[in-house]
C-alpha cells in the first residue's frame, strides 16, 4: 500500500494536493520540505516514485523525531502502539509524561497516540514546549494502523531528517532542486492567530525571512514552492512571483460553523513553462 500522512496536522496538505501537483515542476533533483508538518506532498510523490533524494526538517523535535523512528525503528512504534489505549485518564497520563524519559520509539509513540487521541487532532505547544491539547471524543479511535505506519517506514528510508530552521535549506538545497514551504500561516485576523506548532511560535517578521529565503534560492536556481493564507502581507512580500488563489476546506477551528472553504495562495518561483522568475 502506499502511505498517507501518520499525523493530523493542523493546515495539513490533503485537500489542498491536486492544486499542489498541477503546479510542481515536470522534473527536480532532490525534495527538500523545511516545515513538514503531516508530509501530505511528501508521500503522494513518494507513491508516484517521484522521489530520489528527500530532505525533511522543522523546528518542531517532538514532529521530527516521530519520522526518524517511523524510518529507524519501526516495529518498536508498533509495539509500543499496540499497548496505548482509549480512555480519558490514560489520555492525561501519557501527555504528562516527561518525553524525556521515554527512548526515542516511546516518544514517538506518545506523539501518534495523542494525535489520534486529542480534541480536533490539533498539535499545539505551550510556552515551555509542552503539548497541551485536551483529549477529544470519539467513537472508536484507530490509535495504531499498523499497515500505514509500515509504508511510511518504506517511504522514509531515504529521506534526510534533521530538526533545523526553514533557513538551513540554502545550506543543503543545489540548482534544479525543489523546495516545498508550507508554514504556519499569516493569521487573516487577529481572532485567526494558531501558530503554536512549536513553543516559538511564527512572527510576522519570520514571514518576511521566509521571502528572503524563497528570493535567494530563487538566485541560486532552485524551484520552489509555498503555500499560505491570502492575508494581504503575503500577496504584497511574493508579488513579484506567480501567486495563485485557491480555496480548500479547512477544519482548524473549533466552532464547525466557521469551517469551510477559505482563501489560500500558493507562490511559485517558476512559471507554468518551469522558467524561474527573478525579482
Amino acid at each position: 500500500m502506499h502511505a498517507r500522512p501518520v499525523l493530523k496536522w493542523a493546515g495539513g496538505k490533503g485537500r489542498l494536493l491536486p492544486e499542489l501537483l498541477g503546479r510542481l515542476p515536470s522534473a527536480f533533483g532532490a525534495y527538500h520540505e523545511p516545515f513538514v508538518g503531516g508530509g501530505a506532498l511528501f508521500f503522494k510523490l513518494a507513491s508516484q516514485e517521484r522521489l530520489d533524494d528527500a530532505f525533511f526538517s522543522d523546528i518542531n523535535p517532538a514532529l521530527i523525531e516521530v519520522y526518524i523512528a517511523l524510518r529507524d525503528c519501526v516495529q518498536d512504534v508498533i509495539d509500543i502502539l499496540g499497548q496505548h489505549y482509549y480512555d480519558e485518564d490514560y489520555y492525561y497520563e501519557i501527555r504528562a509524561l516527561d518525553p524525556a524519559t521515554l527512548s526515542l520509539a516511546e516518544r514517538a509513540a506518545r506523539i501518534i497516540f495523542l494525535n489520534k487521541t486529542c480534541y480536533n487532532g490539533l498539535y499545539r505547544e505551550n510556552s515551555s514546549g509542552q503539548f497541551n491539547v485536551p483529549f477529544g471524543r470519539y467513537k472508536n479511535p484507530k490509535i495504531c494502523d499498523e499497515p500505514n505506519l509500515r509504508a511510511a517506514s518504506s517511504a522514509l528510508q531515504r529521506v534526510d531528517l534533521e530538526r533545523r530552521h526553514f533557513s538551513t535549506v540554502l545550506d543543503s538545497a543545489q540548482p534544479g532542486d525543489f523546495v516545498y514551504f508550507d508554514p504556519p500561516y499569516q493569521p487573516l485576523s487577529s481572532t485567526s492567530n494558531f501558530t503554536a506548532y512549536s513553543k516559538d511560535g511564527f512572527s510576522e517578521q519570520d514571514q518576511v525571512k521566509l521571502r528572503d529565503v524563497f528570493a535567494e534560492l530563487t538566485r541560486r536556481g532552485v524551484r520552489a514552492m509555498l503555500s499560505n493564507s491570502s492575508a494581504p502581507l503575503i500577496y504584497e512580500l511574493y508579488s513579484p512571483y506567480a501567486v495563485h488563489t485557491v480555496y480548500a476546506a479547512r477544519a482548524i477551528n473549533s466552532r464547525a460553523a466557521a469551517r469551510g472553504k477559505i482563501a489560500e495562495v500558493i507562490v511559485c518561483n517558476y512559471d507554468e513553462n518551469g522558467t524561474l522568475l527573478s525579482d
